[in-house]
């Protein structure tokens, strides 16, 4: 199955939108590791309907006007990766929650790390909300997009969700910028 793709500008940098012809395959950052997520060749075709839609969305999304996304997914990865992102997808929007507590829900408590490494590979980032998922103390933990877009996506939700304007910050910096002090964030 041939994979496409479409570049979209956003307020977290340049997303790199994957599909196949059955749904969204990953939605990479601009210098996103290739090693974290290993498709195969893609070309680039800025019409494909499921692109077109999952664009569209994300721009909703940013825009504020957008909590819960329909965009159909393709998502290729072992069962256990697969059965984490699915945890992810019912983290409501706006909440937060630990790995260790994914982990519970999952029905072994004992997983909080295999969790973890299944989050890093989670390949739809945003739309698979694995930015909603925090250390067990709160603190904001690794995202292939950075720190800083991490922080960014929270509290757009968390604004949204609370009745106020969600909004990215007002210069958002590129994804791989170095996000120094993660206590800043409001919770």
């Amino acid at each position: 199955m041939k994979l496409a793709y479409m570049l979209i500008n956003s307020p977290v940098g340049e997303l790199k939108l994957i599909a196949s012809d059955k749904g969204l395959v990953a939605i990479l950052w601009e210098n996103d590791d290739p090693k974290r997520v290993r498709l195969g060749d893609s070309r680039e075709e800025k019409e494909h309907p499921i692109l077109v839609k999952a664009a569209r969305q994300l721009d909703e999304y940013f825009a504020g006007k957008r909590s819960s996304f329909s965009v159909p997914l393709d998502m290729r990865g072992t069962q256990f990766q697969k059965s984490v992102w699915e945890a992810l997808l019912r983290i409501p929007f706006g909440e937060k929650r630990s790995y260790s507590e994914l982990a519970r829900g999952l029905g072994n408590a004992q997983a909080a790390r295999a969790v973890g490494a299944a989050n890093g590979r989670n390949p739809i980032s945003i739309i698979v909300p694995c930015h909603r998922v925090v250390g067990s103390t709160g603190q904001l933990t690794g995202f292939a997009g950075g720190l800083e877009a991490k922080a960014s996506l929270l509290k757009l939700e968390q604004g949204k969700a609370a009745g106020r304007p969600g909004e990215i910050a007002e210069s958002p910096r590129r994804a791989d910028a170095e996000y120094k002090d993660p206590s800043a964030v409001p919770w």
